[in-house]
């Protein structure tokens, strides 16, 4: 499906870029991941799940540039982008000072602008790429105690429907995957947090998660990278600026 293709996934060593960078190597992709921890971008190579990895902070543009760069040399050119790198920080708003604002922009939204402009100019002079951002239900609607969060992510969103329109003539998509509660490390910290904040256990805190979610259950990494797999195929080229929610009917 994906065979002589490169693809690039930032915060690849675990959770939901873990899940995406093994679903698109088993689809025949050279898979790059990049991210911060070392250990966990080793582990995801010699467990097959990437091809090979590089060190870089997204928020740091030069590191990163360098880093895609040295993986086109090796590889091919970037044919895939999957912008996973992300955090998210929680306080209620008038408790979330410009700093907390300034910190998800830079890696939310910033990390996919520059991971986008380390890749786009080769994808349009080659006539083909595939652009996925992952966001979040997030970007989609409104939660509480996660005003800048929620405002990084809707800028995910309000980025990718910009940058579909200047691209689709190129043969590039840009389109945006916003799962809901995920079942990784980071949901883990999520719930630890708000066990710890409110003094609920942490099957309550879960549930409360959980509460407005049909599907009644977190959604698996794999769920998430079934999706971006389909949007860097070939028979989704008629498919950009869009947003695929897999969030159990969440949105």
């Amino acid at each position: 499906m994906l065979d002589g293709r490169h693809a690039l996934v930032t915060g690849g060593g675990r959770g939901i870029g873990r899940a995406t960078a093994a679903r698109l190597k088993a689809a025949g992709a050279a898979v790059t991941v990049v991210g911060r921890n070392r250990a966990s971008l080793a582990d995801a190579v010699a467990k097959g799940h990437a091809t090979a990895y590089r060190l870089a902070d997204v928020t740091d543009p030069d590191a990163l540039g360098e880093a895609v760069a040295l993986s086109a040399r090796t590889h091919g050119a970037i044919d895939i982008l999957v912008a996973n790198a992300g955090a998210g920080e929680a306080a209620p708003f008038l408790e979330a000072d410009a700093a907390q604002f300034r910190r998800m922009f830079e890696l939310n939204v910033l990390g996919v602008v520059h991971a986008a402009r380390c890749v786009l100019g080769d994808m349009t002079q080659r006539g083909f790429g595939r652009i996925v951002a992952i966001a979040s239900t997030a970007g989609l609607k409104g939660y509480r105690n996660v005003s800048a969060y929620c405002a990084s992510k809707h800028a995910v969103v309000g980025l990718v429907r910009a940058l579909a329109l200047e691209t689709v003539a190129a043969g590039v998509t840009v389109n945006a995957v916003c799962p809901g509660y995920v079942d990784t490390e980071m949901t883990v910290e999520t719930i630890a947090r708000i066990a710890q904040r409110t003094g609920r256990d942490r099957k309550d805190a879960l549930g409360g998660l959980l509460r407005g979610n049909p599907l009644g259950r977190l959604v698996a990494p794999e769920e998430v990278a079934a999706a971006v797999l389909f949007l860097c195929s070939t028979e989704a080229a008629a498919i950009t600026g869009t947003t695929i929610a897999v969030a159990g009917g969440e949105v």
